[in-house]
């Protein structure tokens, strides 16, 4: 069986120019729940951007958090200071050791896109809608475009150049069946090889997960650990089916039913947001949602802080308040996963 170590060693190989199908199979752990030993390295500087100290990224226990905040009316609020927010972690609070507001700051955005069967008549807008959401992206954002069906493929690996992006959506060809899991587990691995130390995938799909070879508690395990925005897009009704219905084999995904349970929660615990589209159409629905989610990465501040004990294993709950303006809405990732060395 494959282990971590080759997930590594595809990424490295990638990193050092050595020829891949791009196409990864994801092993399956022996302890599913377990946080999987995922690191993402520092990002690399820009010295004409506002970025965490070197010295305080590689301190022990650093932790690097993403903040959405919104009034009454759901507009973004990017007017606030340092001095406004409180960051907990377990209840107790933390000493800001870093602030920014993302106005300016790059991302690296991983786009994942549904190659099932039953994507066919929808890959024509889902081209458009990303084309529109890739022209929106700052110049200095780097991006990469994965496919899935049957197996998750990378079609291009982070760039800068983000016409590559654009053309290589010509390859989005509706192939088989639906492997959800193993694409975001995919997606999370090619996120070792980003630039920037603002991070965030979108998934875009139609259906459930019905091939995958990772057990869905280890990709929210793994998202947990990896400090990166999950955006994800559903288009189709909402399954009805339990979990535990379909993992069994008991009952078969309708054609036009979608996994918003594990979407949901991939996005809630990553601090992002999840959109629910009951069908494409002409594809406007589509193009406002992805253009909603490259504002919002905008809209954002930036905020570090040095957990205490980082050698202790397990999940930490994370909160943000901004105690002087209680009207506010605050978004964030749920908790802090310490992973065990």
């Amino acid at each position: 069986m494959a282990s971590i170590g080759t997930l590594r060693s595809v990424v490295l190989a990638q990193q050092q120019g050595a020829p891949s199908q791009n196409t990864l199979s994801i092993p399956t752990q022996q302890h599913p729940n377990a946080v999987p030993p995922i690191k993402a390295p520092l990002a690399q500087p820009d010295t004409a951007l506002e970025v965490p100290s070197l010295k305080l990224r590689s301190q022990p226990g650093y932790e690097q958090v993403t903040v959405t905040v919104t009034d009454s009316s759901g507009k973004y609020v990017t007017d606030l200071k340092e001095d406004d927010f409180r960051i907990f972690e377990d209840g107790e609070q933390r000493p800001i050791g870093f602030f920014r507001i993302d106005r300016s700051a790059p991302v690296s955005v991983g786009i994942i896109v549904d190659c099932s069967t039953s994507m066919v008549t929808k890959l024509p807008q889902a081209r458009t809608a990303i084309t529109r959401m890739v022209d929106d992206l700052d110049p200095r954002d780097d991006i990469f475009l994965e496919s899935f069906s049957v197996e998750a493929q990378l079609l291009q690996p982070f760039t800068l150049d983000h016409a590559q992006i654009i053309d290589h959506l010509k390859f989005l060809h509706a192939l088989s069946r639906t492997s959800l899991y193993d694409a975001v587990y995919m997606g999370l691995y090619e996120m070792h090889r980003a630039r920037r130390d603002k991070r965030a995938l979108l998934v875009v799909t139609d259906g459930m997960d019905n091939t995958s070879k990772t057990p869905r508690p280890q990709v929210i395990a793994a998202a947990r650990a990896m400090k990166v925005l999950i955006y994800t897009i559903g288009i189709g009704e909402e399954a009805a089916k339990t979990d535990d219905e379909f993992m069994g084999g008991l009952f078969s995904p309708d054609a036009d039913e979608v996994d918003m349970k594990t979407l949901k929660v991939l996005s809630e615990e990553t601090g992002a947001r999840v959109f629910n589209l009951r069908r494409v159409g002409d594809g406007d629905e589509l193009s406002r949602d992805c253009a909603t989610i490259s504002n919002e990465l905008r809209q954002q501040y930036t905020l570090a802080y040095l957990s205490p004990d980082p050698g202790r294993p397990g999940y930490r709950t994370l909160r943000v308040d901004i105690p002087g303006h209680p009207d506010l809405s605050v978004r964030v990732r749920k908790g802090v996963a310490v992973i065990p060395h």
